[in-house]
């Protein structure tokens, strides 16, 4: 009798495990809160609940996880750039925006080393200034601050936070930039100083820079995948802002310190900024799109109810 009780417990156990769809999912910033819900989430046990396992990659910025999710890499790419994503959708890319990853830009800043003359991003004449990657958030904002300060300097593409600390350090680059709470420590030490965030242009405050991107044959042959995604993605960001055990988790696998995550909790990631359901300040993103030369018209109406398409539950 055991002997059959054993054998039923582990073919209902196996068929568990063979109906759960796997996802592939681009990431970014390995480390950062917005690119740790699906990790946290799944250690959690949430996805699973809905039926689904995530093969987790993380990438250096959001045109790089544009290009995973163009060629069909990944099925989910997290915190693209808009203005990449409506650029590389006008030219042909067949991508369509599942979901909000981040709006208000409180989260990413710009910052020097201690001894650096440059005061404010206002004085950054004749120096180079970080990005992550071509078409991301940060690529944005920094000709942002180009074209609101007036500035003479030059964007540089220089991947993800780590590799961009490296490059300050050694004096490749004279501003680095950071996405909370990356150099949150280094900050409160002294060894740089914080310069400028992207909400300081107030352009961004209102937009939702970073997006969620699938591939539209993705979309079209795993819709039922993504709704359950999109679902254990919104129960996993309620989990993290409302569970002690959530910050804790988060401090392991990030690395940082408690006082650098409570910090960022505090002044530089609010709940909200994080919220999926709505593509905010899409004139303002389209502006900026043409002005970088990201597109070379606005997207029609038809276009965008093509592009954004956020699956219901």
């Amino acid at each position: 009798m055991r002997g059959r009780l054993a054998l039923l417990l582990a073919a209902i156990l196996a068929h568990s495990a063979a109906a759960a769809d796997t996802l592939k999912i681009a990431s970014p910033q390995r480390g950062s809160w917005e690119g740790a819900i699906p990790e946290l989430g799944q250690q959690q046990g949430i996805f699973k609940k809905h039926g689904l396992d995530l093969d987790i990659l993380y990438t250096s910025g959001g045109g790089e996880t544009l290009q995973a999710v163009v060629s069909g890499a990944v099925d989910i790419g997290l915190s693209a750039g808009t203005s990449g994503v409506f650029g590389a959708f006008a030219k042909g890319a067949p991508l369509r925006i599942v979901g909000a990853s981040s709006t208000g830009s409180a989260e990413t800043f710009w910052y020097v080393l201690a001894k650096s003359p440059i005061k404010s991003m206002r004085e950054a004449h004749d120096v180079t200034i970080a990005y992550s990657t071509t078409g991301a958030s940060t690529h944005i904002a920094v000709m942002s601050f180009i074209r609101e300060y007036g500035l003479k300097a030059k964007p540089v593409a220089t991947g993800n936070p780590t590799a961009t600390v490296t490059q300050v350090m050694t004096g490749q680059v004279d501003i680095g930039w950071a996405v909370a709470p990356f150099q949150l420590d280094a900050v409160d030490k002294g060894e740089v100083r914080f310069l400028a965030r992207a909400a300081d242009i107030a352009a961004l405050r209102a937009q939702t820079i970073r997006v969620q991107i699938t591939n539209a044959k993705t979309l079209a042959e795993r819709r039922d995948a993504i709704v359950r995604y999109l679902a254990a993605y919104r129960e996993t960001l309620d989990w993290m802002y409302a569970a002690p055990e959530a910050i804790q988790r988060y401090i392991a696998f990030s690395g940082f310190s408690e006082a650098a995550v409570r910090l960022m909790l505090r002044d530089f990631i609010p709940k909200e900024s994080l919220q999926v359901d709505a593509i905010k300040g899409i004139k303002e993103a389209t502006d900026d799109s043409i002005q970088f030369k990201f597109l070379t018209a606005p997207l029609t109406d038809e276009q965008l109810k093509e592009l954004i398409q956020i699956p219901r539950s």
